[in-house]
């Protein structure tokens, strides 16, 4: 490839995307490990793209972000609004033959951990399109009128690419425009992206995602035709993403992750996949399966955006009564399915339950 950093990437994408679609995914990990080494040698070869940078820091201000190797789990309606967009997307030439406004772009609001990067990045995908991820941490400058320079420079940049331009948290650049606690340098900003985004031609797709919708400027929300909100993931996506990442999709396990999907109400796309992931390295590394109770353990005692990661320390008897409790009220389990999932007799069970006053 004549060490074309670029190249690499893009085809290294491809290969960790068809490795995931044939269900190998340790493969696409290692794929993805090996190019988030950033091939040093390549990039002191100077084939890599040029991209644009901070005058002061010199910092780029977007970087070519990797395809996920790992599949998006998605409500119903969130997998519609996406499955609109990506067919209207592959069919932009078509759109603007016949005279129809193709110019896209997709806004994505929601909790922390609900997998708005990760959606964009599938999207990019499915469309087989490099996807450039703005760094704000470059973006934003301390010096007057710096910032504003910044974003036409990304813009520019973008206009002559057919990609994917991802802008996270949008709050940061386009906020609301009548905030009077803001000066007016981040005024300016918001008018720039309004303008960069109305000069893009329709070849460019655009994703936007905040965590903070109510932060926007209106004018914002009205350059995004398809807007989706990512709520914290209802039962059906959590099972599925509980058989992903802890089970491997083994059908023997069924069972075991519809308690978890009960139990785990209320926890982000991202809480479950850093407990099922810490679990699996536990069970490697120790040589052994964690113990179920414990997992139960680690999802009960998880919040939204603070996960507890499992181990496999000796349960207090609170604990056990901890578990036993939330699989009778938020699992419906019966009284000896409680005993054998906390390997205590049925007697055990029915007194953990009736101490605290939910005895069958």
């Amino acid at each position: 490839m004549s060490a074309d950093y670029t190249r690499v990437r893009r085809v290294g994408g491809v290969l960790a995307r068809m490795s995931a679609e044939a269900r190998d995914d340790e493969g696409a990990r290692a794929i993805q490990a090996v190019l988030r080494k950033r091939g040093v040698p390549l990039q002191a070869s100077g084939f890599a793209e040029a991209l644009p940078r901070d005058a002061t820091s010199r910092l780029p201000l977007v970087e070519e972000g990797q395809w996920p190797a790992t599949p998006a789990f998605l409500t119903e309606e969130v997998g519609r609004t996406t499955s609109r967009f990506i067919e209207d997307a592959k069919n932009i030439a078509l759109l603007a033959e016949k005279g129809v406004s193709a110019r896209l772009g997709m806004l994505l609001h929601g909790a922390p951990g609900t997998g708005k990067s990760l959606l964009a990045s599938y999207v990019a995908a499915l469309l087989e399109r490099p996807i450039y991820v703005v760094r704000l941490d470059s973006m934003i400058s301390s010096r007057l009128g710096e910032t504003a320079k910044n974003v036409r420079g990304v813009f520019e940049f973008m206009a002559s690419r057919e990609g994917v331009l991802f802008l996270d948290e949008m709050d940061a650049i386009a906020k609301v425009r009548d905030d009077k606690h803001e000066l007016g340098e981040l005024k300016r900003v918001v008018n720039t992206v309004l303008q960069g985004l109305d000069s893009l031609p329709d070849s460019v797709v655009v994703i936007g995602a905040t965590n903070h919708p109510h932060l926007l400027d209106p004018a914002i929300w009205r350059r995004f035709p398809y807007k989706a909100e990512l709520p914290l993931p209802d039962l059906s996506v959590r099972s599925a993403m509980w058989r992903h990442f802890l089970y491997a999709n083994d059908d023997a396990r069924e069972k075991d992750v519809a308690v978890l999907a009960r139990i785990s109400e209320g926890l982000s796309g991202a809480d479950v996949e850093n407990i099922s992931l810490a679990a699996r390295r536990r069970e490697i590394l120790d040589g052994d399966a964690l113990p179920f109770p414990q997992l139960l353990l680690s999802a009960l005692a998880s919040r939204a955006g603070n996960p507890s990661l499992p181990d496999r320390r000796d349960l207090s008897a609170p604990e056990r009564q901890k578990i036993a409790v939330a699989l009778h009220k938020k699992a419906n389990i019966k009284v000896s399915e409680i005993g054998r999932i906390m390997g205590v007799s049925r007697q055990m069970a029915h007194r953990y339950l009736k101490e605290d006053g939910n005895a069958e």
